[in-house]
């Protein structure tokens, strides 16, 4: 089976990132910007909030290993999908919950997951169904975060362990190893 592509954007890229790498089946995570108007956007632009883009992930992962839906399992669990354009203090479009479907599947597994979760948050999910859009592969130096930075910055320190910690606790027969999220 051919590896497939899932696009998620759940506040700072920097954080949904961390939380993937380390999932079976999941090939690689890039960090990149997704659902705007600007081509080529910087950083800066993107957190200027101009630009339309969301700050997202692109997921290559192995539907052999891990399905689809189990990845936004992950997704739901590790970020809050209530939160109208931010995710804790990151507040901005830049920061909105959304998924990107890459086919008519997917956007049919995401439009049931979403209503699923929707219905354990008490119909309060605001996470947005967008077209496919341009991606723009962010900065080299947003790339793997968590693990070249993230552990040196304080806003990753606050942010990226709990949500490694619900998926160490939640998701564990999912995992490469414990070791990693640590």
């Amino acid at each position: 089976m051919a590896d497939q592509v899932a696009v998620l954007a759940g506040g700072c890229f920097w954080c949904t990132e961390a939380v993937f790498l380390d999932v079976v089946g999941v090939k690689s995570v890039e960090s990149g910007y997704t659902g705007g108007q600007t081509v080529n956007p910087t950083y800066k632009q993107v957190c200027g909030g101009d630009t339309g883009h969301a700050e997202a992930i692109r997921i290559t992962f192995d539907p052999a290993a891990i399905s689809y839906a189990e990845l936004l399992d992950i997704f739901f669990a590790t970020h809050d999908p209530t939160q109208l354009n931010r995710q804790g203090n990151d507040i901005g479009t830049q920061y909105r919950s959304a998924i990107f479907p890459q086919n008519e599947e997917q956007e049919h597994i995401t439009r049931d997951k979403i209503a699923e979760v929707n219905e354990q948050q008490n119909g309060r999910v605001v996470t947005t169904i967008e077209p496919v859009s341009d991606w723009y592969p962010a900065e080299d130096y947003h790339q793997d975060y968590w693990a070249n930075e993230g552990q040196r910055n304080p806003y990753c320190m606050a942010v990226i362990p709990p949500k490694l910690q619900k998926l160490r606790k939640s998701f564990q027969n999912r995992l490469k190893s414990l070791g990693a999220i640590a």
